[in-house]
């Protein structure tokens, strides 16, 4: 099924089916960059793909998870970038130890380093892992965290909570960057006509400089006049534009603090993609593991109310009823469910599926 999201410089794809390890990218159109959300399977993304990976950010380390890491620094490691890395408590030590599990006695002065960003409530444990010295970890120290913000560029800004999963786990909202539009009505009353001024304008306001000083605004007369508030000029002139916003949970139980930190994170987000790992009838076994249910979706939907919801991540243990999961969601009216195959990788090979004689000449 064909969607049409009202991203302006984002492209989501989901890379798994129902049943696979959870793989979220999302390509920055102005930019050809790539942000990464869980790192499971990877080997059938193109190394192509990776090489753009501009930032990776990991829910929690279990396997499904982290797997991917792996073959991520296989293809970037030599790749001449700086790659950020994104993940919960206890993530910077799993990666030293990662890429501690290999020899780098080739390591070249052009190869890649990874920034690590380890999320606690209040503030973000950053360091280095310098590829250029085999990848010796460096602190690079501690910064306060005001809001909800963890990575932000001129085109998207990325929140993060975490939550309970018995181990943390961060749920992740991607907000686009707001659009300044002009509003030639309002720009008419106000007096003014277009000219070089609106290109600085924009400029000031997409690089967060409004209180850089005074702007030279061209009046209908052809005269200038000084606007001192750059920022009250934009609200006098601009159309008002609502960021639309991804949410993206993976694996959480249903508890009253999971809860209050969603609806605090994800209200009025466009596209809702969510765990959804039992079926109703599997509460306990949902309650028991820190997962979702389908009639815990229910209520989370009912309370949120995205455009679309994607449910991913469902147990093997449906792998012959995935039918049923979307029998059981039930999304509120103004919410729109969408459907993921089953797998969207190739079914592994068995012996039977190889000839012996094709390989002997």
């Amino acid at each position: 099924m064909a969607v049409c999201f009202p991203f302006r410089n984002l492209e989501p794809y989901f890379l798994s089916g129902l049943l696979d390890d959870p793989l979220l990218l999302i390509k920055i159109r102005p930019t050809g960059s790539h942000l990464l959300f869980d790192c499971g399977q990877l080997h059938h993304l193109a190394k192509r793909a990776m090489t753009r990976i501009e930032a990776v950010f990991v829910s929690h380390c279990h396997m499904d998870h982290l797997l991917g890491i792996d073959l991520l620094i296989r293809h970037l490691h030599a790749a001449g970038k700086q790659v950020e890395l994104f993940g919960p408590p206890g993530f910077t030590e799993k990666l030293i130890h990662r890429f501690s599990g290999y020899d780098w006695n080739l390591a070249e002065d052009y190869w890649s380093s990874f920034r690590v960003h380890e999320i606690h409530p209040e503030q973000i444990e950053s360091g280095l892992l310098s590829g250029p010295e085999q990848f010796r970890y460096h602190s690079l120290g501690n910064r306060m965290r005001d809001d909800l913000t963890i990575f932000s560029n001129r085109f998207l800004q990325v929140e993060a909570l975490l939550c309970d999963h018995r181990v943390p786990s961060l749920a992740f909202r991607i907000n686009e960057q707001p659009a300044f539009l002009i509003d030639s009505n309002k720009l008419a009353q106000a007096g003014f006509t277009p000219g070089p001024w609106i290109s600085e304008l924009k400029r000031r306001f997409f690089t967060g400089q409004l209180a850089e000083g005074p702007l030279a605004v061209l009046l209908e007369d052809g005269s200038e006049k000084q606007v001192a508030n750059v920022a009250e000029l934009c609200q006098r002139i601009g159309q008002h534009q609502q960021p639309a916003a991804i949410g993206y949970i993976s694996d959480i139980g249903f508890t009253e603090h999971n809860r209050q930190q969603l609806a605090q994170l994800f209200s009025n987000v466009e596209l809702l993609i969510c765990e959804t790992t039992f079926l109703a009838a599997d509460e306990v076994k949902a309650r028991n593991s820190f997962h979702l249910c389908t009639s815990d979706i229910n209520q989370l939907l009912t309370q949120l109310r995205p455009r679309w919801f994607m449910p991913m991540h469902l147990s093997k243990t449906y792998s012959r009823r995935c039918a049923e999961i979307y029998r059981e969601l039930q999304p509120p009216p103004g919410t729109t469910l969408l459907q993921l195959p089953k797998h969207t990788t190739p079914a592994p090979r068995l012996l039977h599926d190889f000839s012996w004689q094709s390989h002997i000449e």
